[in-house]
């Protein structure tokens, strides 16, 4: 009797916790258009270059490329730093500015060129970033390269690769003889849909000059750019979250000051770039995201642009948009990077995309891209933590989050929902309530729907699996059968961090449990197809949603 007593109040107390939960509801208006789904997600980026040619960076660059039904962007650090291209955390060389004896510039275009080769021959294309200087031209060359490793003070990293040239003449020249190379390589048709910016978090720790000196910088990059190409496209400044003042300096630069080049007022600007990063950190043992601190990056500078009337319209990059800061730290030496192997990255991502697109509306900017910076980093221990999208060649479940995104195609449509976080809420306090949140974004191209849906919260603890309707009205009138296939991220499907701790985690995975990982981390389909059918235009459907899931919910009728 006293067991069973026991046994009805716990009974009670689950019913008394699920009953504290809302039942959630999507619902998906169909008539109400709000434009076309941008990929702003296609944009890729990395500090280390050298891997990009390497065999996992070949083969996660291909991936990427495929699963993107337009070219791809890709920006990486380093791209003119002295070196052999040996590869490093936080480093990476090309060598392509030299001189001789005399201080004659010598121009050696070898591994930059195999870095864009790589990228083109894929349908990619270069977010080329003009830096860092040659240690030929630093003001201060020693120490240049650096060893950094995780857990050492960031300052490390800074050496000489980050002062102001010595020669701005010279700086301006190579930048000239840079683009020229690729016009004559590549062809100008293709140069002209690349884009090129000048530096890296100029306001921050990349830069060991004045705003004046990094101003002068600019316009001689600029300047080497449009001699060498006039329909080239150049931008800047790309500076940190948090940034606006900076960052407002640099635009009334481009916009009413003389030229340091052309003695002329302004500087050529075809784009304003910027970063944005959350804050994860650790709670009494928990890593709790900060979703709040990179939205309100992005807000911040979307102000400081809108405040500007000749900037109407610019094309807007998000040069660095992620959950935190250094892609290299490990868990080990960061243990707030732990949410980086599983599906907190992945629901993370899902839900922080969506709330990109809304303040891309609510400000009325032209955001043309948001780059993760996420690639892989080569020969490291399996799921080490780094933030990356495929280890030691294996996808992790982040990457399926983008192959979602990158299935859905047409406009984007009107999305509520009832445990959906208001964007302000989001803004003002995170997403940190006593319920997740559960929220979509959707887009339809003729006789297709694609539905994203996540369950997220910034505390990264495993709650119950929740049901969920799906309501989608304003269907076409022909489209009465409609056919369902599920795609899921969760702790069971296309999660290869979760196949590979359930083999123990082994250190060296033989080649058969790398292919099993493998086939564990595609994007898999969970269940089997449905028919459904609408009436007046409308239909429901309920699917079961786990804690940090994402699912794309894939509808298509005759």
């Amino acid at each position: 009797m006293k067991k069973l007593f026991c046994l009805l109040i716990l009974c009670m107390l689950c019913v008394k916790t699920y009953a504290q939960k809302t039942p959630a509801s999507i619902n998906v208006n169909l008539n109400r258009d709000l434009g076309k789904m941008r990929p702003i997600w296609a944009w890729f980026g990395y500090d280390e270059p050298n891997y990009t040619y390497m065999k996992d960076g070949r083969k996660l660059l291909s991936e990427l490329a495929g699963l993107s039904p337009v070219p791809v962007y890709v920006r990486a650090h380093n791209l003119l730093t002295t070196g052999d291209g040996t590869p490093a955390l936080k480093w990476g060389s090309t060598n392509i500015y030299t001189e001789d004896a005399d201080g004659k510039p010598i121009y050696n275009y070898r591994i930059v060129d195999s870095i864009f080769d790589t990228y083109v021959k894929r349908g990619m294309k270069p977010l080329a970033q003009i830096g860092f200087m040659p240690k030929a031209l630093s003001t201060h060359p020693e120490p240049y390269q650096h060893n950094w490793k995780p857990g050492m003070r960031y300052e490390v990293i800074e050496t000489g690769w980050a002062y102001p040239p010595k020669d701005y003449k010279k700086w301006g020249e190579l930048v000239y003889q840079w683009v020229s190379h690729c016009v004559e390589r590549y062809g100008k048709k293709e140069v002209e849909t690349w884009y090129w910016e000048v530096w890296n978090e100029a306001n921050g720790a990349y830069w060991k000059g004045t705003p004046a000196e990094f101003y002068k910088l600019y316009d001689y990059a600029a300047d080497g750019v449009k001699r060498a190409l006039p329909t080239a496209r150049i931008g800047g400044p790309n500076v940190t979250g948090g940034g606006e003042k900076w960052l407002d300096g640099f635009l009334r630069h481009c916009l009413t000051d003389t030229n340091y080049v052309t003695g002329r007022i302004g500087s050529p600007l075809d784009m304003v770039l910027f970063h944005a990063k959350g804050a994860p950190r650790v709670v009494n043992d928990t890593v709790v995201m900060s979703i709040k601190r990179q939205l309100n990056d992005i807000a911040g500078h979307f102000k400081k642009i809108n405040s500007f009337d000749k900037l109407k319209n610019i094309p807007i990059i998000i040069g660095e948009s992620d959950p935190e800061g250094c892609a290299a730290c490990g868990m080990s030496t960061n243990p707030e990077n732990a949410y980086r192997n599983g599906t907190m990255y992945s629901s993370y991502t899902a839900a922080s995309f969506a709330r990109v697109y809304e303040l891309m509306d609510l400000y009325k900017m032209n955001l043309i891209g948001a780059v993760s910076w996420s690639f892989e980093f080569e020969n490291q221990p399996w799921f080490a933590g780094f933030r990356d999208l495929a280890t030691n060649g294996v996808d992790k479940p982040v990457l399926n989050v983008f192959r979602m995104l990158g299935r859905m195609k047409g406009n984007r449509v009107e999305v509520s929902g009832n445990r959906m976080y208001p964007l302000q809420t989001i803004l003002d306090s995170s997403i940190r309530g006593p319920q997740s949140d559960i929220g979509a974004i959707a887009a339809t191209d003729k006789k297709l729907i694609n539905v994203m849906v996540w369950n997220y919260a910034d505390k990264d603890k495993l709650d119950e699996t929740e049901l969920v309707t799906i309501n989608l009205s304003g269907l076409n009138k022909k489209a009465k059968r409609l056919k369902l296939i599920q795609y899921r991220i969760d702790e069971n499907y296309s999660n290869s961090y979760t196949a590979w701790k359930e083999m123990g985690s082994p250190a060296s995975p033989s080649p058969q449990q790398v292919e099993e990982l493998e086939q564990a981390g595609r994007l898999k389909i969970a269940g089997h197809p449905k028919v459904l059918f609408a009436k007046g235009g409308k239909l429901s459907t309920i699917i079961n949603m786990p804690s940090q899931a994402v699912a794309l919910l894939k509808f298509t009728y005759d």
